[in-house]
């Protein structure tokens, strides 16, 4: 099995929302039990998805002619996102619900971390290509595990980071997360551009 092409589509999981969520929660009073919270929430959401997509055998075989077009089609859509994010950057602000991360526990941080891995577009679309891509090539379900294992680690960074860091990390957090939200518009260019370029591998693949 090529882990080289799942392995990555754990980036397009955490930049966003999911990343700056995750820096919100390494910076309040219940750091750890919400960051714990969070990644674990995050955990179960995204090994669900995925399971499913596995055992229902989404998706089709390379070079299947219906599945060349699902990639046409979605292809098509990620270049409309993306331009339709940068004519609209000006306007970009974060989502509202983030207000209340500041004042999180560790109940809503399991289930934003359920949620926010598990109901975002691109979270959705991504864990099913890696559920799709496992069951088409006749991999065993655990193969998912390499692909789960890096996406938490890389929400789990500024926990981690606080963790090893202390108060630096504490001093610095705050800054990496305004600098997302002030250029929220950047991050999810990053990503649509990012799936892009799989969309693209996987069409000419």
């Amino acid at each position: 099995m090529d882990f080289a092409k799942i392995i990555p589509m754990s980036i397009v999981m955490i930049a966003g929302p999911q990343l700056l969520s995750a820096i919100f929660l390494a910076t309040t009073e219940e750091w750890r039990r919400n960051s714990l919270a969070f990644v674990a929430g995050a955990g179960i959401s995204i090994t669900a998805i995925v399971s499913v997509a596995y055992f229902l055998g989404v998706g089709a075989t390379s070079g299947d002619s219906s599945s060349d077009t699902l990639y046409i089609i979605v292809l098509v859509l990620l270049v409309l996102i993306a331009l339709r994010t940068f004519v609209k950057r000006a306007e970009s602000t974060p989502p509202k619900w983030m207000g209340r991360l500041e004042e999180a526990n560790p109940g809503f941080s399991f289930k934003l971390g359920f949620l926010l891995l598990g109901v975002f577009p691109t979270d959705i679309l991504t864990s099913f290509a890696v559920g799709g891509f496992l069951a088409n090539g006749g991999e065993p379900w655990f193969h998912l595990l390499p692909f789960l294992a890096t996406t938490l680690f890389l929400l789990a960074l500024p926990f981690l980071t606080v963790l090893a860091f202390g108060a630096r990390a504490k001093a610095a957090l705050p800054k990496v997360r305004d600098w997302m939200n002030n250029n929220s518009w950047v991050v999810s260019e990053v990503v649509v551009l990012f799936f892009i370029a799989i969309t693209i591998d996987s069409l000419v693949g």
